[in-house]
């Protein structure tokens, strides 16, 4: 089985996970500091020696759990900043 080389090219890239992060910035309107969640990239690994049907399976398997993460910690998040927003409302009476 021939392998496309652009269906390599992620390979020579790293692997990386989606993961929430909280931040603190200031609200000029409210003129309080307010906690918002935004979504970092992380590397976990990187694609080197491999070989046909191997590349395939590390290519599928990376972008699985890319997506997995994606979806997750998208998820995290909007949820977070709804908690936050409703925090924020509670201190802020403009």
């Amino acid at each position: 089985m021939k392998v496309p080389s652009l269906l390599l090219l992620p390979l020579l890239l790293s692997a990386c996970i989606v993961v929430p992060r909280t931040e603190i910035v200031f609200d000029d309107d409210c003129k309080i500091q307010k906690r918002q969640m935004v979504l970092d990239v992380q590397q976990i690994g990187w694609f080197g020696g491999c070989a046909n049907e191997g590349c395939v399976a590390l290519l599928v398997g990376a972008g699985a759990v890319a997506t997995a993460s994606a979806v997750i910690s998208g998820s995290i998040a909007v949820i977070g900043n709804v908690v936050y927003w409703l925090e924020r409302r509670g201190q802020c009476f403009k």
